[in-house]
């Protein structure tokens, strides 16, 4: 019996993982096929914008709302349900015929990614008792979502290299069969014995709050937080979210205990998470145009070389457990987010002309400390949560990196965009309306100097690279910076937290 229900814990880490991976391609991989698919269905600008973000609006907006339908439904059958309609809205979304359309499949997906991320981590909760394999669980689970993020340009490189762009959606739905076939035989079924009745006000306050705060973010990092429909959204974002925690206090049965960030691990791991993301994510960002824009790389070989940065996350997540057994949480975070900040500076260093050894050096020690970080965090937040709520607590999680993920953009996208401005010098005789084009983002620069004479076009090409590694000097720096500061941060806030939590430790040192 005990090897039946070892094989269980293991199989259910399996099928978690491998909805994790999914996921965690499939945020990567629209980016890609953006090109094609915009030759294909000629989208308007707005439609593309919609087209690219409605996805991560979705998924961000129901993770606390579908958290806590699994608590009270099954986590097992909220994860196949989600999974099914998943695989259902990527057909759909593959074979879109037109940007109205990919739009509300892009939509279902996100919805149905909803469900799926905070039931994989629940699920990991209910079956492994043991705190040490809980963490190992969670560190190996960390590690794939990580690698997964690294995998989504090499997948998606390959498959619109010999086919059409709704391929990289495609692909999807074996992957979905596997998890609910595999779900069927092996996951147990867990919810919470109490419940209660769902809010049916708190739902579209949570998620009304939670998107216009990301909508705020991505259009600030865009075009300027001085814009109206920024500030509209940032202002409806924050009172809506303090309507609803306020509401949450109030309640029996709340979609968020807000008493939980009473809780000195569970608010310090949930800060940590968000910045983790914070860092992965900016450092996606600025990577995958300097690989592509400034080395000239294609697609493909710049999702290539992007791999080692997977490696290193799931080296982080495998030796967090070992890790916490020697330095406690509170000395592996900081270490991780010190590993982070190290690897932030070594991009500091980097130009136009750096070798790609060096370039895997520090993307190897980043990747293993974010790739750390999380792996701690996320066992943190689910282990001082109880078991009966571990839905609305892997939410929680998930929702604090989407927003980390957001601001990450957000800060360090403005940085890098003011520091190219300011970095870059135009050559002379440059026409006045090329030139403002020229000074908005390296991609438009080398669009403009593509309708240029060879020679102003060379002089073009070569100021706007120079200024865009400057400003991504700048910005990297500033994001090993905001690191540094967090580990302190981290050390302190985490200070006392068991290196072992298991069902008895879920009361600690309030923040």
């Amino acid at each position: 019996m005990a090897m039946r229900n070892d094989s269980r814990k293991w199989g259910t880490l399996v099928i978690a993982c491998l909805a994790m991976l999914m996921l965690s391609i499939d945020l990567t991989v629209l980016h890609l096929a953006t090109p094609k698919l915009t030759a294909d269905l000629n989208p308007s600008a707005p439609q593309l914008l919609w087209i690219v973000d409605v996805y991560g609006f979705a998924l961000a907006g129901l993770l606390v709302t579908m958290g806590n339908l699994g608590d009270r439904i099954g986590r097992k059958r909220l994860l196949l349900i989600g999974s099914g309609a998943f695989g259902a809205a990527s057909l759909l979304t593959a074979y879109a015929p037109s940007p109205e359309l990919l739009i509300a499949a892009r939509a279902l997906l996100g919805v149905a990614g909803a469900t799926i991320m905070p039931s994989t981590l629940s699920l990991i909760r209910n079956v492994f008792t043991d705190s040490k394999e809980r963490t190992t669980a969670v560190g190996i689970w960390s590690s794939i979502g990580a690698a997964g993020f690294a995998l989504g340009p090499v997948v998606g490189g390959a498959l619109l290299n010999e086919f059409w762009w709704g391929s990289v959606f495609l692909v999807n739905v074996p992957v979905v069969m596997l998890i609910i076939l595999g779900g069927m035989a092996v996951l147990p079924e867990s919810r919470n014995p109490a419940p209660g009745r769902i809010d049916l006000v708190s739902v579209p306050l949570s998620v009304v709050g939670v998107i216009a705060v990301i909508y705020a973010l991505k259009e600030g990092a865009h075009g300027g937080v001085g814009q109206a429909p920024v500030i509209v959204a940032a202002v409806l974002g924050v009172i809506t979210l303090a309507v609803f925690v306020r509401r949450q206090t109030r309640l029996a049965e709340p979609l968020i205990d807000v008493r939980l960030f009473r809780n000195r691990a569970f608010s310090a791991s949930v800060g940590s998470a968000l910045i983790a993301m914070f860092a992965m994510l900016s450092m996606s960002l600025v990577f995958a145009q300097y690989f592509q824009l400034v080395l000239g790389w294609s697609p493909l070989v710049a999702g290539l070389a992007g791999l080692p940065g997977g490696v290193g996350a799931a080296i982080g997540g495998s030796v967090a457990g070992p890790l916490i057994s020697r330095w406690g949480r509170a000395g592996t975070v900081a270490l991780g987010m010190v590993l982070a900040a190290v690897g932030f500076g070594l991009y500091g260093q980097a130009d136009t002309d750096l070798t790609y050894a060096y370039l895997v050096v520090a993307m190897v020690i980043t990747s293993t400390g974010i790739g750390m970080t999380f792996a701690v965090v996320n066992d943190t937040i689910i282990a001082t949560a109880p078991r009966e709520r571990a839905g609305a607590a892997a939410a929680i999680s998930e929702t604090a990196t989407e927003m980390g993920g957001a601001l990450g953009i957000a800060v360090l996208g403005t940085v890098l965009n003011s520091a190219y401005a300011a970095n870059l010098v135009l050559p002379a005789g440059l026409p006045a309306e090329t030139g403002a084009q020229v000074r908005d983002t390296l991609g438009d620069a080398l669009r403009a100097a593509s309708t240029l004479p060879p020679d102003l076009a060379s002089a073009v090409t070569g100021a706007a690279r120079e200024a865009f590694v400057e400003g991504m000097q700048a910005t990297v720096l500033t994001g090993a910076g905001i690191l540094l500061l967090l580990a302190v941060a981290a050390l302190y806030a985490l200070r006392g937290v068991p290196k072992e939590l298991s069902d008895d430790v879920t009361e600690l040192s309030p923040a």
